[in-house]
């Protein structure tokens, strides 16, 4: 039997579109085989994976995934998985998921070595473009601190190219409580800004980026917020050698985070 737009359980995930009901179910939709597999090796979480006939024989390594982890697979129409899908041309699969928060002093006990932290980004393609690149360096945790996106935003789960199931979530709303609790879990807590009185090249050749480090990033449109450069260690400016005005956020963390990524894995 295949389920249909209009069947209840079809209804009832559709609806994880909205944030209010990704809120109040604590669930989110994951599109496309990419983000079902790194879901799915993540014991837990999937609750339920929807799929196409086509779509779920073409990829049959999933469903045995699924199936083996006692996680429903329920064959859709094309229409239905249509409507589930957020793509112009959906891959076939979408899997319903649990949301993955980790509370902040969790995340910081496993004492982790780089942490990027996006303050006030709302923009969710940047933030998952972000979150993907600080997995990328080798980045244990992701703060989404103060009003920044939803991470379960379909967009930014897509962005995150299934980065989003690797490295450890977190949601404070607080950004200048986390800066707190970075630095007493004894990271450097460095601010991007373009007007930084520290250059990215003068820092890593003084050996200063070798110890464990948050990276505070802001909106691109906004930047980080005063108070947050301010309660920073230092304020990092990324050096432009040619004429470009600046780099876009997401170039910006990834020119950042693996400055970090070498420094600590020097010898």
């Amino acid at each position: 039997m295949l389920f249909t737009p209009r069947t209840p359980r079809v209804v009832a995930a559709r609806r994880l579109q909205r944030r209010r009901d990704r809120e109040a179910t604590g669930r989110f939709l994951a599109e496309g085989p990419q983000a079902v597999r790194e879901a799915l090796a993540r014991p837990g979480v999937v609750a339920e994976l929807f799929g196409t006939p086509a779509a779920l024989d073409r990829h049959a390594d999933l469903v045995a995934l699924a199936t083996g982890g006692g996680v429903p697979v329920s064959p859709v129409t094309e229409d239905a998985l249509t409507g589930l899908a957020e793509t112009v041309a959906p891959q076939g699969l979408v899997a319903v998921c649990r949301h993955l928060d980790v509370p902040l002093d969790r995340a910081l006990a496993a004492a982790p070595r780089l942490v990027a932290v996006l303050a006030e980004i709302r923009d969710p393609g940047n933030a998952g473009t972000v979150l993907r690149t600080a997995d990328a360096a080798g980045a244990s945790a992701v703060v989404f601190a103060g009003d920044a996106v939803d991470p379960y935003n379909g967009k930014c789960v897509r962005a995150s190219a299934g980065s989003l199931f690797h490295v450890d979530v977190v949601r404070a709303a607080d950004p200048p409580a986390v800066v707190a609790a970075l630095r007493a879990a004894g990271l450097t807590v460095l601010a991007t800004t373009g007007y930084g009185a520290d250059d990215l090249d003068d820092l890593a050749d003084a050996g200063r980026l070798a110890a464990p480090t948050a990276w505070l990033f802001g909106s691109e449109a906004h930047g980080l917020p005063e108070a947050l450069t301010a309660a920073a260690d230092a304020r990092v400016r990324v050096p432009l050698h040619g004429r470009a005005e600046s780099l876009n956020l997401a170039a910006a963390a990834a020119v950042c985070l693996y400055a970090s990524a070498r420094a600590q894995r020097r010898p």
